[in-house]
């Protein structure tokens, strides 16, 4: 679908469809609701006496063939109440109406936004629109292989010609970062045999060439001369050799420090020796997902031209059970030297993140953040709503949050407390990979810090949030892609902390 953008009017704008966004009303006193009402010769005002529409959230209606217009129809989309509209009511009102047969069955649209002309609302709406018609069709055949969406133009109008030009540059971010969203999902639901950490590598060098970044791959034997203990541990049980892919993205001066992030990347956990249950398995596929989020946010940050130095770690192997798969009670040693005993292999992201987060320290950043789907605690802290954050700099961790309120890809904090750290300890090596139930996503943290250099982190456990379990506005059942918008955000607007 492409857009483009016109200096019009509601009823001069010529297309199949016109969307006009509406708060909740008790009458119509908007000047493009009052236009509409006359020319549906009170339609409009019927449908609010009958309430069958008043601007609620979730509400659309359609009104065919208004007198005076020059488009088939006029699509209204609620944004609730007026005191509540902000940037994520048009995401989820373009959401819903990305897969709103009225709109998707015509081939060219117009959008009007009267009163809530400001450029996050334009960037929202298109996110909105991409994200919540989003669908994967790769692995589908004959007739299903077909999105019967026949939407191929969106046309952004106001009458203000500045305006205008606020709309073209605010659209474009947001569809290049939905953009962005929609290749993380994309990975995160490609299944691991087309999606080995070997293809993986490969993809991210494709991804590279194709933004105008470098890429560059450790193979199993330069991870042994890092001596990547932990990392190693992981993939030990795996015919799949293991690939750590280093993503370098120079938008900022040479002697600029790097903002660093670091995902995890398990192409499939079966839990190892500590098999997990068969019940859903078939999801864990999608462990990987943090990384996918740095694959996504670094190709993001190349096409917006962001002005920061980033470079994107992932360390992505499969954790299998086999002869040769690590045990409960083995004891590796990481690459900073620290002894770790194997408690749970099902705890196995965390060691890769360890060996990671080590290696961070050749680029002398400025900021590490790691992403990972590493707990199944986190859905009993915050649900499906929101991913939990933790880390040593609380200027990071308030800058996440802040990017989190312009984004809708909600966060908290957590604390890590010194009883979580005494968790971690083993009484025969210096740390043990899992502490058992309680406390289980500040915990995991808790060992990550053992890692970490004289620099701030900061923490992002999506294991609650990577996959959306029934469907929400602009979030379809499956892959999320959460975390491109929040970090972009936050690394569009960076400051020295």
């Amino acid at each position: 679908m492409k857009t483009t953008f016109a200096k019009d009017i509601p009823q001069s704008v010529k297309a199949d469809a016109l969307i006009c966004f509406v708060a909740k009303f008790d009458k119509v006193t908007d000047k493009v609701l009052r236009s509409l009402d006359e020319a549906t010769n009170g339609a409009v005002s019927k449908v609010l006496q009958t309430e069958e529409f008043s601007g609620k959230e979730g509400e659309m209606t359609t009104f065919y063939r208004p007198v005076g217009y020059r488009v088939g129809r006029v699509i209204l989309l609620g944004l609730g109440e007026q005191d509540r509209v902000d940037a994520d009511s048009f995401r989820r009102a373009m959401g819903r109406a990305g897969r709103y047969r009225p709109l998707t069955s015509a081939s060219k649209a117009a959008i009007s936004f009267a009163s809530f002309e400001k450029p996050e609302n334009f960037q929202a709406a298109v996110e909105g629109y991409l994200l919540g018609g989003y669908q994967m069709l790769e692995y589908k055949t004959g007739e299903n292989a077909r999105d019967d969406r026949r939407l191929d133009e969106l046309i952004f109008i106001s009458d203000n010609k500045a305006v205008v030009g606020r709309m073209e540059k605010a659209v474009s971010r947001g569809t290049v970062i939905a953009e962005g969203q929609m290749l993380v999902r994309k990975l995160a639901a490609t299944p691991s045999n087309d999606l080995t950490p070997t293809l993986y590598a490969e993809k991210a060098k494709e991804l590279a060439k194709q933004y105008g970044f470098d890429c560059r791959v450790l193979d199993e034997a330069a991870i042994k001369r890092e001596k990547m203990g932990a990392f190693l541990s992981v993939t030990r049980g795996s015919a799949e050799p293991p690939r750590f892919i280093i993503l370098t993205y120079k938008g900022g001066p040479e002697n600029q420090k790097p903002i660093v992030l670091v995902g995890k990347g398990i192409t499939f956990d079966s839990g190892g020796i500590s098999l997990k249950p068969g019940a859903n398995m078939h999801e864990m596929k999608q462990d990987m997902a943090g990384s996918a989020v740095v694959v996504g946010t670094v190709v993001t940050a190349a096409r917006l031209g962001i002005n920061r130095n980033i470079v994107g770690l992932v360390p992505t192997c499969e954790n299998m059970p086999s002869g040769h798969a690590t045990r409960p009670g083995d004891i590796i040693r990481s690459r900073k030297g620290k002894t770790v005993e194997i408690i749970n292999t099902d705890a196995e992201g965390r060691l890769i993140l360890a060996d990671a987060l080590d290696y961070a320290n050749k680029f002398d950043p400025q900021a590490v953040i790691d992403i990972a789907t590493l707990t199944g605690a986190a859905l009993y802290i915050l649900g499906y709503a929101g991913a939990p954050i933790l880390g040593n700099n609380e200027s990071l961790l308030d800058r996440i949050r802040e990017a989190s309120a312009s984004t809708a890809e909600r966060v908290w904090p957590l604390p890590i407390w010194d009883d979580q750290r005494d968790q971690m300890k083993s009484e025969i090596a210096d740390l043990v990979n899992s502490g058992g139930r309680p406390a289980g996503t500040a915990a995991a943290a808790a060992f990550l810090e053992n890692f970490i250099g004289e620099w701030p982190w900061a923490h992002i456990d999506i294991a609650s949030v990577d996959l959306e379990p029934k469907g929400k506005p602009y979030i379809p059942k499956g892959a999320s892609g959460f975390g491109v918008r929040l970090l972009t955000e936050l690394l569009s607007n960076w400051k020295k902390l």
